[in-house]
């Protein structure tokens, strides 16, 4: 591991200045992806900021009759909140659907967020990838790409997203809210949080510089009909081929994001239109412009099959 100073923040504003000072410095909490990432010298950060003594460990009613849940909330009470479970079950199904007990204690809500590909060209440090080292190419292109992106993908990058939470995030709409270097606050949809790769995969998220995430708000609840299906090689402790969060309302309408398939969590609004007409058609939306390589073009058909599957289980 390479030398590092280390610092706890005492404030969030606090926390987003001193990152701000230091280029390389990262924010650490649970440490679950980043911890392990500084061992093999992929991140090499020279300045760590602890801000795991923030007030930011809290799930709050909003105003609005939504949930503000703070960047420090553990995976494991978050799946386990009774408001969670019962206005937001697709939410928690996706936490419990993700890596193991152990992990969930530790892994906070923004680090889930945070967490960066677990495409094997980029954990293989010899090997190219433009994502660990801009401009050195991508050896997934050519190599072996079974678990990779099929859609969103770029010729500089086909990593996919690994997290299930963003997923079930991405279909409630939810919103990130951050603090900046300045002091300033600002809220980032999460449409928009995760960015495709084009030709600067490095460039993961919209935050700026320094900009920490303090919470993420989700809307007041819509009832309906909420599930998560993964698909993935293992029962468990397995990242997803495919998943499919969903919530469904009575009329078959309705919101439906995908996980496994992109480099970020993907939804589109014509797939969301095309729900109350079946599987077949929405996901054709949402694999639309899809370039699928060899080794992973069954995905395509299995996108297809897991909505089936959870759009009737959302009808029984």
């Amino acid at each position: 591991m390479m030398p590092f100073t280390y610092e706890r923040a005492q404030s969030p504003a606090a926390a987003a200045a001193a990152a701000a000072r230091s280029p390389s410095a990262k924010f650490i909490a649970g440490g679950t992806n980043l911890l392990d990432l500084m061992k093999l010298r992929i991140e090499r950060p020279g300045h760590l900021i602890d801000v795991n003594g923030l007030a930011l460990d809290r799930i709050e009613p909003t105003a609005e009759g939504g949930l503000r849940i703070g960047a420090l909330v553990r995976n494991t009470d978050l799946a386990a909140d009774a408001r969670v479970r019962r206005d937001y079950a697709v939410l928690a199904r996706a936490l419990l659907a993700g890596a193991s007990g152990q992990l969930r204690n530790k892994a906070t809500t923004a680090g889930n967020l945070l967490q960066r590909t677990r495409c094997p060209y980029f954990y293989d440090t010899d090997q190219p990838c433009n994502k660990r080292e801009p401009g050195s190419g991508c050896g997934a292109l050519a190599g072996y790409s079974r678990q990779l992106a099929v859609v969103g993908g770029s010729e500089a990058c086909i990593a996919t997203h690994p997290s299930d939470m963003a997923v079930g995030m991405r279909a409630l709409d939810a919103v990130v809210e951050t603090v900046r270097p300045d002091g300033a606050t600002s809220e980032i949809p999460i449409e928009g949080f995760h960015r495709l790769p084009g030709e600067t995969p490095q460039i993961e998220t919209a935050l700026q510089p320094g900009e920490l995430i303090t919470a993420v708000t989700l809307p007041p609840p819509v009832g309906g009909t909420h599930v998560y299906r993964k698909v993935r090689d293992r029962a468990s402790y397995a990242f997803a081929l495919v998943s499919v969060a969903a919530v469904i309302q009575r009329d078959g309408s309705g919101a439906v994001a995908l996980g496994g398939v992109a480099p970020k969590p993907w939804r589109r609004a014509e797939a969301d239109a095309a729900l109350p007409q079946g599987a077949q058609a929405s996901a054709a939306a949402l694999m639309q412009g899809a370039r699928p390589t060899e080794d992973n073009a069954f995905k395509l058909k299995l996108v297809e099959r897991t909505l089936g599957a959870v759009l009737a289980e959302a009808r029984s």
